[in-house]
């Protein structure tokens, strides 16, 4: 029984204009794929790694990361759930964003401890900062979001390993943008743990500037 980490890396880097799957993209000459790995590794709370690349890049990843690599399916539900496959008698799963690759050890810890504390499904999360608006289809504002009780919700996600199991044994067609979604589409409680912002997710060009420069900062 011990704590396993699935880390889907499929993403295109398209918005990175990378040419190379964005989880190969480097960060201050590290890959985010091995950064996000190293992460986990380094909380001291998570015993193995399974990180789930395209099928045609899985040599490539194993080459730069200290995670187990295997093959991912055809969208992020299906590679999660394979790599779901690969943790055997893990009694605790967590999935995190290669895209996440600075997230620090104590927001991992925290999310490990919830889920050891009885919780089936934990996520990190952070207030939302920005001013929210409702627009309709043409671009006018409709009205003003109350931001209180808002979240921006993060990765490592935190499961139960059966919880987790079932959700997507349960998923068919779903396609939830992350697998705490998968959780409450059976009925599963989600709760929060504080996120923090360096957990941010790298998607553009700016993203991977601010990285660099927190790496710079550190």
């Amino acid at each position: 029984m011990g704590v396993a980490a699935v880390v889907p890396a499929a993403g295109s880097g398209l918005r990175l204009g990378a040419g190379k799957p964005k989880a190969l993209v480097e960060v201050a000459g590290v890959a985010m794929v091995a950064r996000a790995v190293d992460g986990l590794l380094a909380s001291g709370v998570v015993d193995e790694v399974i990180v789930v690349a395209p099928p045609e890049h899985v040599e490539e990843m194993a080459f730069v990361t200290a995670g187990r690599v295997v093959p991912g399916g055809h969208d992020r539900v299906a590679s999660v759930a394979l790599g779901l496959a690969e943790v055997g008698d893990a009694d605790v799963v967590l999935v995190h964003d290669a895209a996440r690759c600075l997230c620090p050890s104590s927001v991992v810890e925290a999310v490990v401890s919830a889920v050891r504390a009885g919780h089936g499904a934990v996520v990190p999360a952070i207030p939302v900062a920005d001013t929210v608006r409702r627009v309709d289809p043409d671009g006018h504002v409709v009205d003003l979001v109350d931001r209180t009780g808002l979240l921006a919700v993060q990765t490592p996600q935190g499961f139960d390993a059966d919880v987790l199991r079932r959700a997507h044994a349960a998923a068919g067609d779903l396609r939830a943008t992350d697998d705490a979604g998968l959780v409450e589409a059976i009925g599963g409680e989600v709760v929060t743990v504080p996120g923090d912002p360096r957990a941010f997710k790298i998607t553009s060009e700016l993203d991977l500037a601010m990285a660099e420069a927190l790496v710079a900062a550190l």
